[in-house]
């Protein structure tokens, strides 16, 4: 099956086009990621030739000084991957660290990028400040745009699926595809296009940010029921809905939130809704709802999880081979670009 995968993807034969995805490995995934990308990665599998980076190596941009915590975590997000209903026959799983072309390929691409232009980069701007780095800027940080740019092209990826907050990521990536098209004077990379998630950033179960590891708002994706029992109960809903006969906003209800995210029952969430906005309908009762949509949710990827986990032996050897597949592609990728560039090579 494994032969037949690669096959197909290093010749494309069926011009499926092709998706680079993946996550930093930082910490366990979480509803946020299910809702904005793992979801439709599930979905993508069977109509594109997809590969999921674990981008270790950008991880180790602003966690330098934790190399066991990154290192970790790539097990624990292939167990995500795998759990949530990822097919290692149909998605290629890779380590970002142990694919050496894209390390030269970033070096390469460094030539073809200013620093005024990173540092104009929205995302790298909002990053910044978000992190308090002021000038204190890692270089690996500051340059991780362009990494990003070399992981894209490797693999020659047409779609990218992404937050908003990453389009500045894919317009820089295609500047540097066309002024190395330019250079080489023929298209030996595609251009790609951001895929959009029909969901904007999934709020914490706080209601004050993004779910966010490092802001410990997230409910993990192997919660226990008393795990997302104490989440629902936290969340806020309407400070003016005192009494249950009280009319309530819906806008800015993170529990109305969750409910249109997660509930496969749209016609009955919108009822809710109605009910709630008009009064009649208490705070602890949508909560319930909701807390038993997640659990529906969560508990079959926990249970495949906990049986996943008690083989990691399992999970090493899907890493290894989708990263032996991902290392031909990426090199022949470097290998192009070097004969295109005139750079000398063995």
């Amino acid at each position: 099956v494994y032969t037949k995968t690669l096959e197909a993807i290093m010749t494309n034969q069926d011009n499926r086009p092709v998706i680079l995805t993946g996550d930093r490995p930082t910490g366990q995934l979480h509803l946020g990621h299910f809702v904005g990308s793992l979801r439709s990665r599930v979905g993508l599998q069977d109509s594109h030739h997809q590969h999921l980076l674990l981008a270790d190596a950008q991880a180790l941009t602003d966690n330098a000084d934790n190399f066991e915590k990154v290192r970790r975590n790539i097990l624990e997000v292939a167990t995500d991957y795998l759990a949530v209903g990822i097919d290692p026959t149909k998605t290629t799983i890779c380590v970002q660290s142990c694919l050496p072309a894209l390390n030269e390929l970033t070096m390469l691409y460094l030539n073809f990028v200013t620093v005024s232009r990173l540092e104009r980069n929205p995302t790298i701007k909002a990053e910044i400040q978000l992190r308090g780095f002021e000038r204190d800027i890692p270089a690996g940080f500051l340059c991780y745009p362009v990494a990003q740019a070399a992981d894209i092209t490797a693999f020659k990826a047409t779609v990218v699926p992404v937050g908003e907050d990453q389009i500045p990521m894919i317009e820089q990536t295609n500047e540097i595809v066309r002024r190395l098209n330019r250079q080489i004077g023929q298209e030996v990379l595609p251009e790609c296009k951001a895929l959009l998630s029909n969901m904007s950033r999934l709020p914490g179960f706080d209601g004050k940010a993004k779910m966010s590891k490092s802001l410990g708002n997230t409910i993990v994706l192997d919660a226990t029921d008393k795990d997302i029992k104490k989440a629902v109960n936290a969340m806020y809903t309407d400070p003016n809905h005192l009494r249950i006969e009280d009319p309530g906003q819906v806008e800015g209800n993170i529990v109305f939130t969750y409910l249109d995210a997660f509930d496969p029952n749209k016609e009955e969430v919108e009822e809710l809704k109605a009910h709630y906005r008009r009064g009649g309908l208490g705070d602890g009762t949508v909560k319930k709802r909701l807390e038993g949509v997640l659990k529906e949710l969560i508990t079959p990827i926990r249970e495949r999880r906990m049986e996943l986990a008690k083989d990691p032996d399992y999970i090493m050897d899907i890493l290894k081979t989708g990263t032996e597949k991902c290392r031909i592609i990426t090199q022949d990728t470097l290998d192009e670009i070097k004969n295109g560039l005139g750079v000398f090579h063995f």
